[in-house]
């Protein structure tokens, strides 16, 4: 009989040991959705679905969606209008698209030189003060769906913070811009 070394068994049996360990365990499990986290603060999932687009927006979760046909393609916070300034119910259609749209009633004084002399202004409550200048808040992607109303990118604190207008995160308000056209239904629920 043929004496075996002991120095080339051991690392054998060892190397066996250790594939036949990783063969027999089984995966790890995935993990599981936690019920009490929040949803995210958007998605959008262009998958190619056919059919006419259409935006929803939910005033007391402060979400906007987007589908074409009846496949959701996008969901987002969103911020509507606060209190006194509360974003309108009910069923609409865009009628302008603003690539680069800019308040006329909300927005900054600038003075001559300038500078900012007073902001957040509201030009229906207050005059232009003499050597100043109106400048209107910036409202990229806007899409105007009734009256002076509109979506558009802007500031998004998760509640009601608006003057009436629905507001976007600004990648959330190029894809609703880009993927709607005038005519677009625009329903608002409570």
């Amino acid at each position: 009989m043929k004496k075996q070394n002991f120095s080339t068994l051991v690392p054998a049996a060892f190397a066996m040991s250790a594939l036949v360990g990783c063969a027999t365990k089984p995966p790890p499990p995935k993990p599981k959705p936690d019920p009490a986290k929040p949803a995210p603060p958007y998605t959008w999932n262009d998958t190619g679905a056919k059919g006419a687009p259409r935006i929803e927006v939910v005033l007391g979760s402060q979400r906007a969606y987007f589908y074409r046909g009846d496949v959701r393609i996008g969901e987002t916070k969103c911020s509507t209008g606060k209190s006194q300034f509360a974003t309108q119910v009910g069923n609409f259609a865009v009628t302008q698209k603003d690539l680069n749209h800019e308040s006329n009633l909300y927005g900054s004084f600038i003075g001559e030189g300038g500078d900012v002399v007073k902001s957040n202004v509201d030009t229906s409550k207050m005059p232009t003060p003499e050597g100043c200048s109106f400048k209107g808040a910036k409202m990229p992607f806007f899409l105007r769906f009734t009256g002076g109303y509109g979506l558009h990118a802007g500031y998004v604190p998760n509640y009601p913070a608006s003057h009436g207008c629905v507001r976007l995160p600004r990648v959330m308000a190029e894809h609703f811009y880009q993927n709607s056209q005038v005519g677009t239904p625009v329903i608002v629920h409570e």
